[in-house]
């Protein structure tokens, strides 16, 4: 697990955080689309993600989700961090994207090493800031963009977090994701298609221009 450590954090943390981050980590392989995180549940430590994509989302009381964020390599979740922190039940649900790898980290040793490490301190502090701008940038596109704007966002970031412009996710998955319904988001696509932004197939949706 050291490797794997030294590869994606070595520019990050000291050599003894990474050395201890070796000594109590847990280290997992998570496949695509295994639910890492459930709302309502205690958080009891921390994903740091050295391979793959994690999405985060929102989930009403009637089951209805929102896209929040992605996270990549090098990532950890911010709301994470405030839910074992504070002891509190997740507010979010974490879906692994991508087949992903991912180092656990105990609570207990989070307080613990924001006192004696300076590097993760630092680290724990961008994490918060970069979340909470990805939040707001998902408040900004609900409350400024339509919904066409919001299918274009959600195709690059798709495209950018898989490193293909080949899309697995059927119509429903991205309503879910978009918070709509499959009819409106079948009609934009098949709008996007006649402007050959993508090509609709039967399991996927290919990325032409946008």
């Amino acid at each position: 697990m050291i490797q794997e450590l030294t590869n994606n954090y070595e520019n990050l943390f000291e050599k003894e955080l990474l050395e201890e981050i070796n000594q109590v980590g847990t280290f997992k392989e998570i496949p695509e689309g295994f639910e890492l995180i459930k709302p309502g549940s205690y958080i009891k430590s921390m994903p740091l993600i050295i391979s793959g994509a994690i999405k985060v989302l929102r989930e009403d009381d009637d089951g209805d989700e929102l896209l929040l964020y992605f996270l990549e390599r090098g990532d950890t979740c911010a709301m994470t961090l405030s839910c074992c922190l504070g002891h509190q039940k997740s507010e979010i649900k974490a879906i692994a994207e991508t087949d992903a790898k991912l180092i656990m980290i105990p609570i207990e040793k989070m307080e613990e090493w924001t006192s004696k490490y300076k590097s993760w301190r630092n680290f724990v502090f961008d994490s918060y800031h970069k979340r909470l701008i990805e939040a707001i940038e998902t408040i900004d596109s609900i409350a400024f963009l339509n919904m066409d704007d919001r299918l274009l966002k959600y195709l690059k970031d798709k495209t950018k977090i898989n490193q293909t412009k080949i899309i697995n996710s059927t119509h429903q998955q991205i309503a879910y994701d978009l918070h709509t319904s499959r009819v409106v988001i079948s009609r934009l696509l098949k709008k996007l298609e006649r402007g050959n932004k993508v090509k609709l197939n039967r399991n996927n949706i290919e990325i032409i221009h946008i």
